[in-house]
């Protein structure tokens, strides 16, 4: 994996990590989360975005 690739994909893994903090805390609804995650996968374009679905 290149150095871009490294970093979309650890950029996605903290956008992940993040919004599931906001959901265990209750700032964010299940659709919300869903829709955002959609948003950050088409974003940074992990390697492995099929694994994450």
């Amino acid at each position: 994996m290149d150095n871009q690739r490294e970093k979309r994909e650890v950029y996605y893994k903290l956008s992940k990590k993040l919004l599931d903090l906001m959901l265990k805390n209750g700032y964010l609804e299940q659709e919300e989360y869903e829709k955002i995650d959609a948003l950050n996968r088409s974003t940074f374009s992990p390697e492995l975005a099929e694994v994450y679905v």
